[in-house]
């Protein structure tokens, strides 16, 4: 049989800048644009001809996007994903895929480590890289919840129940259209494999590869540009893990592993909502009751997942946490965040009542860019004390970010304003969208 003319890959450009499309000066041991950005710098081996077939029929998974999704594919299947998922999806693995696993050769080893996905974002590239360098130990974390958190897993019904306490609230046009897009943002980001501002750079490199998070992000690639009449069965593929972790999500024995769960189930969610619904791939019956339901069952996990800490308890003495203890709660913070604004938008759409989630007073709000982004311990901990030394009290928490009480008088308005002010002055894209929401809301 002839020889294929291109039997071997034909890059020459490292990992790093042929996801990016950038000129590559392939310099040895790094190239110029890699050592300037503290980017990964690997240069890729000849592939033979059997790893580069990729299917390109209808209901099939592109595996070249699986191959550089988070996780590795071993034993010819996605780890993590749950029976029956990869027969009925009809994923075919290359044998050269197949026969790989998660261990390192002597190579790659020296070569650096191997970034997670490298059609991830530069931006996690670099984060990624700082943070395997570092020994993470997310066992006996200690957290506390300090909120009522049985009110998280029962505000579905708040629209339908009249409780005591609760203030109606109303976002102007102009403010849902932002969440809305926002929210579309972050769906579109997954898809692509780029990184999403409630999931800390450091999971991906501590969460074992059959963690629901790791599977979350490989299988919705497959919803980035669909192949015409694959939609259904790519929803139905998402729609089966969402029912494989609400049935699974009570055995997680660690925070880790938990808010992992709670995480994969709201990426799900985003992307089913707003990759499929605008383009008529299915129906208002469909969306009206799987919505909701989704909802019901996100909250549920959002509860499970917050009653096992939302804060640190060494906050609570103003003195400085693990950086493994804080790394969890701001995630799963986060995430708690987008969850609510994600309520608000299908509440006004489907003409639903609006309530202020008075439940979460109290909690932190976004942390700092500075604390958010560092991805090396000695890095955290130093901001963590110029953060501890900026304030003095406790830092700023959401309810800061809500309408002005009535009965507070010009003193503590002044200096509410003043926290919330400083608290801009280093917060990253996601704070500043907290905000933004919140003070377009309540012209606060």
């Amino acid at each position: 049989m002839r020889k294929s003319r291109y039997s071997s890959s034909r890059q020459k450009a490292c990992q790093s800048c042929s996801v990016s499309k950038a000129k590559c000066d392939r310099q040895s041991p790094r190239c110029n644009r890699c050592r300037a950005r503290g980017l990964t710098c690997i240069y890729r081996p000849p592939v033979s001809p059997e790893e580069n077939t990729i299917l390109s029929t209808p209901g099939t998974v592109n595996t070249e996007q699986m191959r550089h999704s988070p996780g590795s594919i071993s034993d010819g299947r996605i780890p993590g994903v749950s029976e029956g998922t990869a027969e009925n999806w009809n994923i075919v693995i290359p044998g050269g895929l197949a026969s790989c696993n998660s261990s390192h050769t002597a190579e790659e080893s020296r070569a650096g480590p191997m970034p997670i996905a490298s059609s991830l974002s530069e931006h996690v590239d670099q984060s990624s890289q700082g943070a395997t360098s570092e020994c993470l130990d997310f066992s006996q974390l200690s957290l506390c919840c300090p909120i009522n958190v049985d009110e998280i897993r029962t505000r579905w019904m708040d629209p339908y129940i009249q409780i005591p306490g609760k203030n109606v609230k109303s976002y102007p046009p102009g403010v849902l259209e932002f969440m809305s897009r926002v929210l579309k943002a972050y769906a579109g980001a997954a898809t692509r494999g780029r990184g999403l501002p409630f999931v800390h750079p450091t999971q991906m490199t501590e969460l074992q590869t059959s963690s629901p998070l790791i599977t979350c992000l490989s299988l919705v690639r497959i919803c980035e540009s669909p192949l015409p009449g694959s939609e259904n069965a790519a929803m139905a593929v998402l729609r089966r893990e969402m029912e494989t972790l609400i049935e699974s999500h009570t055995t997680y024995s660690n925070d880790l592993s938990l808010l992992a769960a709670f995480q994969a189930y709201l990426i799900y969610l985003l992307v089913l909502y707003f990759r499929f619904d605008e383009g008529s791939h299915r129906s208002r019956h469909y969306t009206d009751d799987f919505i909701r339901r989704a909802l019901i069952n996100l909250q549920t996990i959002a509860h499970s997942a917050s009653r096992q800490g939302l804060t640190c308890v060494a906050d609570q003495n103003r003195t400085r946490p693990r950086w493994e203890e804080w790394i969890v709660v701001e995630a799963k913070r986060r995430t708690l965040y987008v969850m609510y604004i994600f309520d608000g938008v299908v509440a006004s759409r489907d003409n639903l009542p609006l309530f202020l989630g008075t439940e979460l007073h109290g909690l932190p709000v976004a942390a700092s860019k500075y604390l958010w982004q560092a991805t090396k311990r000695r890095d955290w901990e130093r901001n963590y004390n110029v953060y501890l030394a900026e304030w003095r009290e406790l830092g700023p928490t959401i309810d800061e970010l809500w309408p002005i009480p009535d009965d507070m008088d010009d003193l503590s308005i002044a200096k509410r304003r003043s926290r919330v002010d400083h608290w801009l002055e280093d917060v990253d894209e996601f704070g500043t969208m907290l905000y933004a929401v919140t003070a377009c809301t309540h012209e606060g």
